[in-house]
């Protein structure tokens, strides 16, 4: 396991010792003449993994925006009771974490540095390391599973480490929400899973909310407990994968015919799509075995 998650806890936002929730009634978001989101309403606990899924353009980037306070929400999000507006930047800086995609200008940093920029929230521009936090950036670099790369340069690390390398900065951050603009679009098979086991990890046993935009379905099935399915700027349906990954809605949200399977021996969920012009064929028929 390329990761562990200690004993010890981290401390994180103030919210994470009542049932905090981020709500979002309807969110409307419009530039020009045309309109991104539309009555977009979310609920979601603290302690889940919530996937914000569509096609391109569908909204997802935009959505993620504003529930971070990114864009103004004009009082219709709220986070821990009170409207994201309500904050000011270094109060939401102390609740929300945001880890967009890879940015190169960082790269010259070693992974310690990196992680702790997330001390900077809580600090005044004169103020000196504690050994309060040197146990902090420690604990967080150890609960993603990189003691070893500590002085290494952030641009030598693989993808799925400076990934891990980001997450720990949320977590010294203290945040109690993250939020993630599709983490595992750029990393190989086997860190998408470590990543996302990860956060999952993270979110049950730290009680942290987290909210990310993903593009592949069924990773999406099987790491988050609630799923919104965004289409042209408006919500289609939210809720479970069983409830929002039918294989109606899909087909009709992505223009594509798609079939879901349950795998028998696991009950494994799974989204398959074909090309429109493609006969399917019936993998039964083929194979003989209907547990594929």
């Amino acid at each position: 396991m390329l990761f562990r998650l200690l004993s010890t806890s981290v401390s994180v936002g103030q919210c994470m010792s009542s049932a905090c929730s981020l709500i979002a009634t309807n969110v409307n978001l419009k530039i020009g003449t045309h309109q991104i989101l539309s009555d977009v309403c979310l609920n979601v606990s603290a302690g889940k993994v919530m996937g914000v899924l569509g096609p391109n353009g569908a909204g997802k980037t935009s959505l993620l925006k504003m529930l971070s306070g990114q864009l103004a929400s004009h009082h219709s999000i709220s986070w821990n009771n009170k409207a994201l507006t309500d904050y000011d930047p270094m109060s939401l800086a102390k609740q929300i974490a945001v880890v967009n995609q890879l940015n190169e200008s960082v790269f010259a940093l070693d992974l310690y540095q990196i992680v702790r920029m997330g001390l900077l929230p809580h600090k005044s521009l004169l103020s000196r390391q504690t050994r309060e936090d040197d146990k902090s950036i420690s604990d967080a670099i150890s609960r993603v599973g990189l003691d070893n790369k500590v002085k290494q340069s952030f641009n030598s690390l693989s993808g799925g480490e400076q990934q891990r390398g980001l997450i720990a900065r949320a977590l010294v951050q203290k945040a109690a929400l993250i939020v993630l603009d599709e983490p595992v679009n750029h990393l190989d098979i086997y860190y998408q899973h470590q990543v996302l086991k990860l956060l999952r990890d993270l979110a049950h046993k730290l009680n942290i909310t987290v909210i990310m935009s993903l593009h592949d379905l069924n990773l999406a099935a099987n790491y988050c407990d609630h799923l919104c399915l965004l289409d042209q700027g408006k919500m289609v349906e939210q809720g479970t994968h069983e409830q929002v990954l039918t294989s109606q809605r899909l087909e009709q949200v992505f223009r594509t015919p798609c079939q879901i399977r349950h795998k028998t021996n696991n009950s494994a969920f799974r989204v398959d799509f074909y090309p429109p012009d493609e006969v399917e064929t019936d993998l039964t028929s083929v194979t003989g075995n209907s547990n594929l």
